[in-house]
């Protein structure tokens, strides 16, 4: 267990007690199991980005408070410097890096995504989630799917979905591939 996923569970604890929810209630909302949500709050398994983002968007807490305990702070403009967003190791295969972590209000979540190739028997890690999202590759080459719909991205490359559908991401050519996505956040 990861010292980052106690912070963070310990957080979604606390923002399903705050709105004094149990923990079959608080998942079901979540459209997850209570004993995944139970996982989460304990810290025992990765937090995927889109649970973080769903509780983000349905209970009133920005990511930032979620990922790091703080609040956002700037409301004109924010900037974060190469190397410098915050990082969220959500799943082996995805590097998340937030990249407007500390302007509060945001209206859209901005990423850098590193995913790094998989093995042959690997299966690319599925999720979905309200909102849509706007993937650009800056570098390598990925398998993005969407519900049932397959398309190779390469440098230059964008794609522009509903993220309501099942998705994910494969990097190809054994090498890793560097993603901006942009998430919407749901009012």
């Amino acid at each position: 267990m990861s010292e980052l996923n106690s912070e963070i569970g310990a957080r979604i604890r606390g923002v399903r007690e705050l709105y004094e929810l149990d923990r079959e209630a608080f998942a079901k909302q979540l459209n997850i199991t209570s004993a995944q949500l139970e996982n989460y709050e304990k810290g025992n398994v990765d937090i995927p980005v889109s649970i973080i983002h769903d509780i983000s968007a349905g209970f009133d807490i920005s990511m930032t408070e979620l990922l790091t305990g703080e609040s956002a702070r700037m409301s004109i403009f924010s900037v974060v410097r190469k190397g410098k967003g915050v990082g969220i190791e959500r799943r082996k295969a995805y590097d998340y890096k937030s990249l407007a972590y500390n302007f509060a209000g945001r209206m859209i979540d901005p990423f850098l995504i590193t995913v790094e190739p998989k093995t042959a028997e690997e299966e690319i890690n599925m999720t979905n989630h309200g909102g849509q999202e706007f993937h650009y590759c800056l570098d390598g080459r990925l398998k993005i799917v969407v519900d049932k719909y397959e398309t190779v991205l390469e440098a230059g490359d964008s794609i522009y979905f509903d993220s309501t559908y099942s998705h994910g991401m494969q990097a190809l050519d054994g090498k890793p591939a560097h993603m901006l996505v942009i998430i919407t956040i749901k009012e």
